[in-house]
């Protein structure tokens, strides 16, 4: 095959096929939980299997009119993350999901929280491009979620036929969230978020 060909192998656009973008791949990606348990500490990161990014809905607002309909968009919910962990020899996962359970209620003394900002955490997924050692990890893409909680913490299975780690699975509600990195996203005011009309 020619080299000049490769060019063609794409979808055609009417402006000619131009040359495929090298996808952004799944497992190329690092999670980094700030304020969450007792300390700031990268344990965590070493340990995730892997989690889902935001996903976004609106409510659907009917407005009914003389002889029909329209549709507008309401409140939008972020659905809850879920962060697959792998637990490690030391208990270091243990101990920072049990500070964090804590935090958000005390279960010695049957007491919670006084307000959310005494066990709201960040969450940062970043999709990266694959560079390791000296020349380190460029990001393509971040989501940072703010106000996070977990609302279910999955202790999981114990089984002799299986030869997998033992994981535990967090489910991560948060109020807002922001996608950045090179062009705008969710969030970023250049996308449009200051010059919406109706």
């Amino acid at each position: 095959m020619a080299l000049g060909s490769l060019a063609n192998i794409s979808v055609p656009t009417g402006e000619g096929n131009g040359a495929m973008l090298m996808p952004k791949l799944q497992y190329r990606f690092r999670v980094t939980l700030i304020q969450f348990g007792a300390d700031d500490t990268t344990e965590l990161v070493k340990q995730v299997v892997d989690v889902t990014r935001p996903n976004l809905s609106f409510e659907n607002m009917e407005v009914h009119t003389y002889n029909s309909k329209s549709h507008l968009a309401g409140k939008h919910t972020w659905q809850p993350l879920t962060l697959t962990l792998r637990e490690d020899v030391s208990n270091n996962v243990q101990k920072l999901v049990g500070q964090q359970l804590q935090k958000q209620f005390d279960f010695a003394n049957q007491s919670s929280a006084a307000t959310g900002q005494d066990y709201k955490f960040q969450t940062i997924i970043e999709i990266l491009d694959g560079g390791n050692g000296e020349g380190g990890a460029n990001t393509l893409e971040t989501w940072e979620c703010y106000g996070c909680f977990l609302v279910s913490t999955n202790y999981n299975t114990l089984n002799y036929a299986e030869s997998a780690p033992v994981t535990v699975t967090l489910e991560i509600q948060y109020d807002n969230a922001v996608q950045l990195g090179s062009g705008v996203g969710v969030g970023d005011r250049g996308a449009g978020g200051s010059n919406v009309s109706g």
